[in-house]
């Protein structure tokens, strides 16, 4: 303290700033508060204060990490959220360390296709130092534009942190824009077009994955002003969750809650982004993460993925039975009427199969539409189990060949048929018991001796099992298909989960 009180006996202001560089520099101050009180002597000179705010901005550079760049005048609402401000100094304060607040969300953003790049430019650095510089700057530019703050990562990674829902949402799909030479925001106010060398860059797709707006998920800011938690951590699997559901295309996917909040945020004061109804929440149900059960939607905003909208009522119904465990009642018959809504509203496709699917050597719209029907009627009508599992199985293998197919969609078909291919395993022991122990009602004169003959003959005796199996005589196919579901009902749970076990 004697040094600062020396200021008064002649120190210059360059001198007192020499002197608070140093005390910064070595890190004996690291806070604004501790700045403070160390020239609390000269406060009251006001000629010191650009000084101690020269000193503060230093101060922040050196420890504010991926925060160095925000201040009351870009960032107003990350500033209220992440600093405790000094009365005296108002643009200046104290980081947040640990931020348990709902006001804070965090993207997790990538850039399909910045390896191949890399290689393909090792040749012509100048291209790759472009995007480099495109990276560090201009997005920074576009987050700050947002009210947003971004920081690259490795290599193609970028996070990004925003004060509220409408603002994550907006820069992220500005990134997309910029990216992707795309017009989805279309607002005069925020930039996206690409400037100079940057024009000359090919477009990239970009996945981005968001959370925030929940006050049990903490977000922690490091000593060194480095970003660490839950927030961040579950931001980078939705990130990965949007990268292998589209490896080739842009995609947003995002925590429920976000969704919450933006529709809350937009129902006090609607955003340019609710004004120009540039995007749809498409529910994607719970996926799990390391344990965690994470409530997701999907951000919709092409507009010739706009059909979503029309079986999404389908999709949620699907999700409500696959998360109570529905699966004597509801879970396949809610697959089938949502594939029905799928097949009439995707665009028209006509695809051929590897062999021909009950008959049918092309399927088109009218046809997926059909099996979907025959799969309905076999399982509730007809208690026909094993043909239920096997078209569905047809299904799942079509629809991965129709080019605009929702690949969630098609995860989940896998995994209900999975669900379905253990119960039958267990289903088939049970009806060859059943079979066997009334062949001789079910098979009649030279039939039931064929069936004694059969069983040295595993093909013909298939072929008679099935014969059984849809025998009058068996009279209770479904009571023994839900006895099985009741029966192995913790089996049966099914959640989507990505990123590593």
């Amino acid at each position: 303290m004697k040094d600062i009180i020396e200021y008064n006996k002649g120190m210059t202001e360059y001198e007192l700033f020499y002197f608070l560089y140093e005390k910064i520099a070595s890190r004996e101050i690291t806070v604004f508060s501790d700045l403070k009180e160390l020239v609390t002597p000269v406060i009251r000179d006001k000629q010191t204060h650009p000084v101690i705010m020269r000193a503060f901005e230093l101060l922040k550079r050196i420890n504010w990490g991926f925060f160095a760049n925000i201040c009351p005048g870009t960032h107003i609402k990350l500033w209220k959220e992440l600093v405790i401000p000094d009365k005296e100094f108002p643009e200046a304060g104290d980081l947040k360390r640990t931020l348990q607040i709902s006001n804070l969300y965090v993207a997790m953003v990538d850039i399909h296709g910045y390896t191949r790049f890399c290689m393909d430019s090792r040749k012509n650095l100048s291209m790759m130092h472009t995007l480099d510089w495109a990276i560090e700057n201009e997005i920074k530019r576009i987050s700050t534009q947002c009210g947003a703050i971004s920081q690259r990562e490795r290599g193609d990674e970028m996070v990004v942190v925003a004060a509220s829902a409408t603002d994550v949402l907006m820069v992220t799909l500005c990134i997309i824009d910029y990216f992707g030479k795309t017009n989805i925001v279309n607002n005069s106010s925020i930039s996206t077009k690409r400037t100079g060398n940057a024009e000359n860059l090919p477009s990239f797709k970009i996945t981005a994955g968001i959370t925030g707006g929940n006050t049990q998920s903490p977000l922690i800011i490091t000593e060194r002003g480095n970003l660490a938690g839950f927030l961040l951590n579950s931001g980078a699997r939705l990130q990965t969750r949007a990268n292998e559901l589209s490896p080739r295309e842009s995609r947003v996917m995002i925590a429920k809650q976000v969704m919450m909040n933006y529709e809350k945020e937009n129902s006090i004061s609607q955003s340019f982004l609710a004004l120009k109804d540039t995007i749809y929440f498409f529910d994607t149900g719970h996926i799990e993460f390391k344990g965690v059960m994470i409530p997701t939607c999907e951000v919709v905003f092409d507009r010739k993925e706009r059909y979503k909208e029309r079986f999404s009522e389908e999709m949620t119904k699907l999700l409500g039975s696959i998360r109570d465990n529905l699966w004597e009642q509801r879970i396949y018959q809610d697959l089938m009427e949502l594939l029905i809504q799928i097949s009439h509203n995707i665009p028209k496709f006509s695809i051929t199969p590897s062999r021909p699917i009950h008959g049918m050597q092309v399927i088109n719209n009218d046809s997926y539409g059909q099996l979907c029907r025959l799969a309905m009627k076999a399982y509730s009508a007809d208690e026909d189990y094993y043909l239920a599992v096997e078209i569905l199985r047809q299904l799942i293998e079509t629809s991965g060949m129709i080019p605009l197919f929702d690949r969630l969609v098609l995860d989940y078909m896998k995994g209900i048929s999975d669900k379905y291919a253990f119960l039958l395993d267990a289903f088939s022991g049970q009806m060859e018991k059943e079979v066997d122990e009334k062949a001789a009602h079910i098979f009649n004169g030279n039939h039931y001796k064929t069936w004694l003959a059969a069983k040295n003959g595993s093909h013909v005796y298939g072929k008679m099992k099935i014969i059984g199996r849809k025998s009058r005589e068996i009279t209770k196919k479904k009571t023994m298909w839900l006895g099985l579901i009741a029966q192995y009902k913790e089996q049966m749970e099914f959640t989507l989960y990505s990123g590593k076990k």
